[in-house]
């Protein structure tokens, strides 16, 4: 009979919403740059594609500038007050 270890991580995640920003940047980068045609002749093919991107991401990328100040969440919060 087969013997499962199983183990847990402490991972301390930032306590804001920052980095799910971040993380759904990246992958909607992915999905626009990589995935879309989806006209993958095999699973090793989209791997593939998925590892090139990786590798060139690795190289290419920057930290992404993320701001939305106060007075940006007060005018949008009027806008969307201001819809019927």
């Amino acid at each position: 009979m087969a013997s499962f270890v199983h183990a847990a991580y402490l991972v301390h995640a930032p306590i804001h919403a920052s980095w799910l920003n971040q993380v759904e940047i990246h992958f909607s980068i992915v999905q626009r740059k990589v995935l879309s045609p989806n006209d993958f002749a095999s699973l090793d093919a989209l791997a593939e594609r998925l590892l090139d991107f990786q590798y060139c991401w690795e190289t290419a990328a920057q930290p992404f500038e993320w701001r939305f100040p106060r007075q940006d969440l007060a005018k949008l919060l009027t806008k969307l007050g201001d819809q019927p």
